[in-house]
């Protein structure tokens, strides 16, 4: 099937007089007629025992989202930050580190820069166009993964998935990929030899902002017993009645590793009416982006003829210096956000802001309604200057997220906004 058939259809088979639509499975607990029945399933989980880890709705929404990215497993987790920290301890213990790209969301340089660190992994910070060499220096003997997002958050730079992932397999580690702003629709990370792939399903998957929710899906490929570096896959669980996940499930190790570990003892999992209401944002999920590119790339060429902006940071913009890696990885559009530096610095872009009547002033992104964000004020205040640097990230920057709206509508907003600043 091709992924508009598959946004609908995949993950829920209704059965003979079964309903139509996937329905939601409100219950904690799930009744088994033998006590040896439990038993068999602590060792070899093939259906829900309890939700803290395992729920049909879910289920039934993980299996769709592997199959949009060609995985062979996934799992939801109740934020995008859960799933980017598990993606992670999945990986790495105290000791342990890893490569991620400099350029990535604030919130994920903080988890991986500043608690991840507490518990003793070290993240290796790395400049996502370094040459190969550059990167190769990087590695230590205790590294476990490398790490970037598809199109940076608000950098909007794009991410060679290609380069990375040789360099990881040269290094006998896996490669993950945040494709949040991508989605599946526009980028499959996995086809150009991503491990795992991982989404904050609050943004485009949801769309409507209407609950928060991540996911992790698991490409299947990657060779954990050749690689030699991860024990934890290829020698027995004692946590898990000696089950070993290289042996038990094949290239389903890691996702259910996942599972069976970090989500039954960190709990982090959506309730079943999350997944529900995620499911119907996947459904129109092609419909939606292509709207999205479209009005974003109208929108981006109206910013880049005003005196009062930089530049304007969209990589489907002839010209913008990643356009031609976006017409490999993205050829159908880079999603509906972009940032621009307004002239003048922090105040003027502030003032942008304000005055901003169809736009929301919010902390989000990727709605179905137009937002804008002042990054250095609002996501990424956590960061030092050199770090906000490193992100890509001037202080005049705005992030702005393009709605599905008329985008006249759209335009006559920003350019009233922008004339506030004579």
């Amino acid at each position: 099937m091709k992924i508009e058939t598959k946004c609908l259809h995949e993950g829920y088979k209704p059965e003979n007089g079964g309903p139509g639509v996937m329905p939601i499975v409100q219950s904690t607990t799930y009744r088994f007629d033998s006590t040896a029945k439990i038993a068999s399933l602590f060792d070899m989980p093939t259906e829900c025992i309890y939700s803290r880890f395992a729920n049909p709705t879910c289920d039934a929404v993980e299996k769709k989202i592997a199959s949009l990215e060609g995985g062979v497993g996934a799992m939801l987790t109740s934020s995008g930050q859960a799933a980017s920290l598990l993606s992670i301890l999945n990986l790495c213990s105290a000791g342990d580190s890893f490569i991620a790209a400099s350029t990535i969301y604030g919130g994920t340089i903080n988890l991986f820069g500043v608690t991840l660190k507490k518990l003793g992994i070290e993240c290796i910070w790395a400049d996502a166009e370094a040459s190969e060499e550059e990167v190769q220096k990087l590695f230590k003997p205790n590294t476990k993964a490398v790490f970037g997002e598809t199109l940076a958050n608000p950098a909007l730079t794009v991410f060679d998935i290609e380069k990375w992932a040789n360099i990881a397999h040269k290094n006998n580690v896996p490669l993950i990929v945040d494709n949040t702003f991508a989605t599946p629709v526009l980028c499959r990370p996995i086809e150009w030899g991503a491990d795992i792939v991982i989404h904050s399903t609050t943004k485009y998957m949801d769309g409507h902002a209407v609950q928060g929710g991540g996911v992790i899906v698991d490409g299947g490929k990657f060779d954990w017993a050749a690689s030699g570096k991860f024990p934890d896959f290829t020698e027995p669980d004692e946590s898990y009645h000696g089950v070993v996940y290289t042996r038990e499930f094949g290239a389903m190790a890691y996702i259910i590793k996942a599972r069976m570990q970090l989500m039954r003892d960190f709990g982090c999992y959506p309730a079943a009416h999350s997944a529900f209401l995620l499911n119907l944002g996947l459904e129109t999920l092609p419909v939606r982006m292509r709207q999205y590119c479209e009005n974003a790339l109208t929108v981006a060429k109206f910013l880049e003829s005003s005196d009062k902006i930089a530049s304007v940071r969209y990589p489907a913009l002839p010209g913008n210096e990643h356009y031609e890696r976006a017409q490999k990885y993205l050829p159908m559009g880079t999603s509906g956000v972009m940032s621009i530096d307004i002239k003048g610095g922090r105040a003027p872009a502030m003032k942008f802001m304000d005055s901003l009547k169809l736009a929301c002033n919010e902390v989000h992104v990727a709605d179905i309604r137009t937002c804008v964000l002042h990054p250095a004020s609002e996501t990424h205040r956590q960061l030092t200057d050199e770090q906000l640097v490193a992100a890509g990230i001037e202080p005049g920057m705005v992030r702005i997220s393009v709605g599905l709206e008329n985008v006249e509508d759209i335009i006559a907003d920003l350019k009233q906004a922008l004339d506030t600043l004579d």
